[in-house]
């Protein structure tokens, strides 16, 4: 799960960056030239001036996004409020992919601590 939000981060700064262009010239060569994907050597240098220029959020900057989110003030959400919000804003994830991510974290109420999940995501190990 954790390589797959990864992947979404990746893509979602990818698109949302003036890079943008680079990647769509990128994309118009290889398709120009019969080939499918855009070549690391091409990608990497879009890819690394994109993460310099990322924002680095942390646990705490997620988590006070989530706490707009907790009606009852106790470190907890829906997991169907969780799961609109991550299926609907943003780049929606897939179900399957919610049910992965909350998996574990969803308690006897159907409530997500967003706390320990955020930090779960957000650890180095």
């Amino acid at each position: 799960v954790g390589l797959q939000l990864y992947q979404r981060r990746v893509r979602e700064a990818v698109v949302s960056t003036q890079s943008t262009g680079e990647v769509k010239k990128a994309r118009a060569d290889c398709e120009a030239s019969g080939q499918k994907r855009i070549p690391f050597e091409t990608f990497l240098p879009i890819y690394l001036s994109v993460q310099r220029n990322a924002p680095n959020y942390s646990a705490k900057d997620y988590i006070e996004g989530l706490r707009v989110f907790d009606k009852e003030g106790n470190g907890t959400i829906s997991s169907a409020e969780l799961r609109h919000v991550l299926t609907t804003l943003g780049e929606p994830m897939e179900d399957k992919e919610v049910d992965d991510l909350i998996s574990g974290y969803e308690d006897s109420q159907g409530c997500v601590n967003y706390e320990d999940l955020i930090r779960m995501l957000t650890s180095k190990e």
